[in-house]
């Protein structure tokens, strides 16, 4: 137990070291957790489409809401789920269910599949598995039970829904695609009354649906649709009086009849028979009838019928195989406010359009209409939206839309538009959103868009723009969001868009592409709103290096997501976003990321982070950044990286498996590239415990090597500081000593007089007045000639070798002195190579004793001759001749006085 602590220890010691954060970095081995930008946002978990046969076992704590949909799930253990208000399960091969596996879910309001502890669940959806049977009392503990879906099970009798109808807030109930032949009332208690609202029984093998209790009191939508040959009984019609909205079978419209006086709402899907016992008159003469819903049938011979529907205000005959709608079919369609057409083979926007005065939302998307006159809108002034998307309308005229003043939302994209000419050049004065994408729209002009002044959204993104003109989004002052396509050689500005909040920008490298204007980043100087920046590259281009520069972001202070996609061919400069603290979102993929510098990430503000796909090897760069200098980071996607399985990348393993913060996206798929020994195996399963072991060797042994040098700087501190620091200085003299022999450097003086500052009285009034004034010799002394701001060491050193000769002056306080000893010190060095470089003079008599503890000075004066002040006695002449002999010789020693007996 010892030893394992010991090793726990240690390793988290090296986790420290590596400067892994313990709680930054994670991964679900089966889930992902859906990133929301709201950082309270509750967590949702994506488990679906897994191929799990159990539930998995590293669900966090904190999860509101999990999807287990498209999975091979069969049991239901106890203790599976914690608390949580959403829980989807549908699309399994549950078989059971463990006794009290639901019991913690307290706060359970949404599960989609013995359910005690459920009180709050409002909505179960339990579609698509394999139930054939339900106990009665299965049910009973659902007390706030609102939505139940039983869709695509095999339930066959009505009694197995008994408990659910008898459900005190039960509303809506789907048995859709099952296996009831029958629906009849009378297998259920006579006594009985439910509240549901919504019953849907399509989709089934129903031969026979008889309602003939009161039992469905405030049932008012029924679904039958997709049950042939079906038989009904419905003796009292007032049964199902209470009907008012949309149900979808044909026969039982016909049997009903005039009986339906408080229908509003009808949707007739899908249906086969369409003529059958003139169905659509029938409909007609439902007074209250107001929205109609006729998609997905064939009308092609039938849409004369609808005349009579003056009373409509919704109209849906989208996929009915119209090819063209006969005048007068909808003119009387005074009311109408919403038309959908789309989906049919329209060549032509329908004549009865123009008397819809009440218009407000015509959708005719997925047609073949080609051409838009003037006088297709003249009378329809109220609209406010208008799609005709995946047309082949390929010319506007100007005046197309001119009367459409209150019109708020236009979708011309997916046309063969080559361009817009004066179309948004006036008019449209509300106009908020324009769609004129995915077209051949091949050159924006300047001032196309200068009519649209409260337009807020506007996409242009076209891969065949070979031109943007200057001032092309003039008269744009309120835009906000921007996509758009670019050559690269492109003369816009958006000195104009002052307002922009969001830019998406896609660059296209044709096969004849002109290089980029020198100055086009300047261009985005002026976005200084912008919030939300892409840059797509569609083209590959590897011989021809993009960039985005770091000083494109200088204005963009408020910048909060940034995306580039095929746009860097090296990693971004480390100052790339200095200037925007803001960044919330990175994505940088589909791109070379190898050479990536840690200093990129000191970003605050980053939440999420996608790398993917960009020939990243090794994660080190993650540690050496420190995830710490993100702490707001929660997303992390890697994925789709040739990643190298080695100790390189065994911190950010031990990372993901251990820490809770931020979501390594799939990194339990992730796959090594490198070695070849290891290619195939997965990341996170690769052996990190030899690269622990290694590594705390070597920290083991680095700890002991840092403790001994601690301990021996310590003594030597102590102890050997000032040895230390003369010996280098000596260190210093010596090779000072060598460069000035090889460089045979002249001498500027010809004696250095090294003496106390104590003795500077006896050096002014004996030493100078002789040998300057007298003998005429240039002498070097410190005060004098030492060179100001320069260390003293390095004065002294250049004073000793640019002189013929040192003079000591050596006295009781010169042998005291540090600085003095430093210099006889470095003086001694040149005696190597020369002889009679020293001369000694003694100022004042010093017996031997006091020069005992001074080896140095010692050994020097008994192997060196020396002149003595005080034994020259009355005799000064001599001694003043003594020291020019021993200035004027070179090689051989002058018989001098000797040193005091004993020496």
């Amino acid at each position: 137990m010892e030893g394992f602590s010991s090793q726990v220890i240690l390793r988290y010691l090296v986790l420290l070291v590596l400067h892994v954060n313990p709680s930054l970095c994670y991964s679900l081995k089966n889930c992902s957790i859906d990133y929301f930008e709201n950082p309270s946002a509750d967590v949702s978990l994506d488990c679906s489409n897994r191929e799990l046969v159990t539930v998995p076992d590293d669900i966090p704590r904190d999860a509101a809401t999990i999807s287990l949909f498209y999975n091979q799930l069969q049991k239901i253990h106890r203790g599976d789920f914690g608390d949580m208000p959403k829980l989807s399960l549908g699309l399994n091969q549950i078989v059971h269910v463990a006794n009290g596996a639901f019991i913690h879910l307290v706060a359970l309001k949404t599960l989609s599949i013995l359910f005690q502890g459920l009180s709050s669940l409002i909505k179960l959806d339990l579609s698509d598995n394999l139930i054939e049977f339900i106990h009665p009392t299965t049910f009973q503990h659902l007390i706030s039970l609102e939505t139940v879906s039983l869709a695509s099970n095999r339930l066959q009798q009505v009694t197995d829904i008994q408990s659910i109808l008898q459900l005190a807030h039960i509303q809506n109930l789907s048995i859709a695609s099952n296996l009831f032949s029958s629906f009849q009332t009378k297998d259920l208690p006579s006594n009985m009354s439910s509240g549901l609202k919504f019953l849907d029984l399509s989709s089934n093998k129903l031969k026979r649906f008889s309602i003939t209790t009161p039992i469905f009191h405030d049932l008012y939508l029924i679904g039958l649709s997709h049950n042939d040959d079906l038989r009904w009984d419905i003796p009292d019609k007032m049964l199902l009086s209470n009907i008012t909205s949309r149900f979808k079978l044909e026969q039982f419209v016909a049997r009903m009849g005039r009986n339906l006086n408080s229908l509003m709402d009808l949707r007739l899907n899908y249906m086969e028979k369409w003529n059958e016992k003139d169905l659509l008159s029938m409909v007609c003469q439902i007074p209250t009838l107001r929205i109609l819903d006729l998609f997905n049938n064939h009308l092609t011979n039938s849409t004369g019928e609808l005349l009579n529907w003056s009373q409509l205000t919704e109209l849906d005959l989208s996929n009915t195989n119209i090819i063209i709608l006969p005048k007068g079919s909808i003119d009387s369609m005074k009311q109408l406010k919403s038309l959908t057409l789309h989906t049919n083979m329209l060549t032509k926007v329908p004549d009865d359009i123009r008397s819809l005065i009440s218009l407000e939302v015509p959708i005719m998307y997925h047609n073949l209409i080609s051409e838009v006159h003037c006088e297709d809108f003249v009378n329809t002034t109220q609209l406010s939206e208008l799609d005709l998307n995946s047309n082949r309308i390929t010319k506007l005229d100007g005046c197309v839309f001119e009367n459409l003043n209150d019109l708020k939302v236009l979708d011309l994209s997916h046309n063969k538009l080559f361009t817009v000419g004066e179309t948004f050049r006036s008019g449209l004065q509300k106009l908020e959103f324009l769609d004129l994408s995915k077209k051949i729209l091949s050159i924006v002009k300047k001032g196309q868009f200068q009519g649209l002044h409260s337009l807020k959204s506007l996409n242009v993104l076209s891969g065949q723009i070979w031109r943007v003109r200057e001032m092309a989004f003039w008269g744009l002052e309120n835009l906000e969001s921007l996509i758009l396509s670019l050559p690269l050689y492109y003369e816009t500005s958006f000195s104009e868009l002052q307002n922009l909040e969001n830019l998406t920008i896609s660059f296209k490298v044709l096969s004849s592409f002109r290089s980029p204007h020198p100055n086009r980043y300047k261009d985005f100087f002026y976005l200084s709103s912008l919030k939300r920046f892409t840059v797509i590259c569609e083209s590959d281009h590897t011989s021809f290096p993009l960039d985005v520069p770091s000083e494109m972001f200088q204005a963009m202070k408020h910048l909060e997501d940034f995306t580039a996609v095929n746009i860097y061919i090296s990693a971004p400069h480390v100052d790339t976003f200095q200037f925007n603290p803001q960044i919330k979102h990175l994505t940088i993929k589909n791109t070379d990321l190898s050479d990536l510098d840690p200093e990129l990430f000191p970003i605050p503000n980053l939440q999420v982070l996608d790398l993917s796909n960009s020939n990243l090897k090794s994660l080190d760069f993650l540690m050496q950044a420190n995830l710490s200098f993100l702490p707001a980071l929660t997303y992390l996607d890697l994925d789709n990286n040739p990643f190298t399985c080695d100790c390189t990348n065994a911190s950010f393993i031990e990372c993901v498996k251990s820490n809770k913060q931020t979501q390594v996206v799939n990194a339990h798929q992730y796959t090594c590239s490198f070695p070849v020994t290891e290619q195939g195996n997965m990341l996170l399963d690769f052996d990190i415990h030899a690269c622990w072991m290694d590594t705390i060797f070597l920290f083991f042994i680095s700890s002991m090597c840092v403790v001994l040098l601690t301990l021996l700087t310590s003594f030597i501190y102590h102890f050997l500081r000032w040895q230390l620091v003369y010996a280098f200085q000596l260190l210093q003299a010596f090779i000072y000593d060598s460069m000035k022999r090889k460089r045979g450097a002249p001498h500027h003086y010809d004696a250095f007089i090294s003496y106390n500052v104590r003795d500077e009285d006896w050096v002014y009034r004996e030493i100078l007045p002789v040998l300057e004034g007298e003998q005429g010799w240039r002498l070097c002394l410190h005060h004098r000639d030492f060179q100001p701001g320069k260390p003293i060491i390095e004065n002294i050193t250049d004073a000793i070798y640019s002189s013929r000769k040192t003079i000591c002056v050596i006295s009781g306080s010169y042998l005291q002195s540090e600085w003095c000893s430093r210099e006889i010190q470095m003086a001694s060095f040149r005696l190597f190579d020369e002889k009679d470089v020293l001369i000694l003079l003694f100022p004042e008599k010093i017996p031997a004793r006091q020069l005992s503890p001074y080896y140095r000075m010692r050994k020097l004066v008994k192997k060196r001759t020396y002149l003595s002040w005080p034994q020259a006695g009355q005799h000064p002449g001599v001694f003043w001749q003594n020291v020019r002999r021993a200035l004027e010789t070179r090689n051989e020693n002058p018989e001098l006085l000797r040193g005091p007996a004993g020496c």
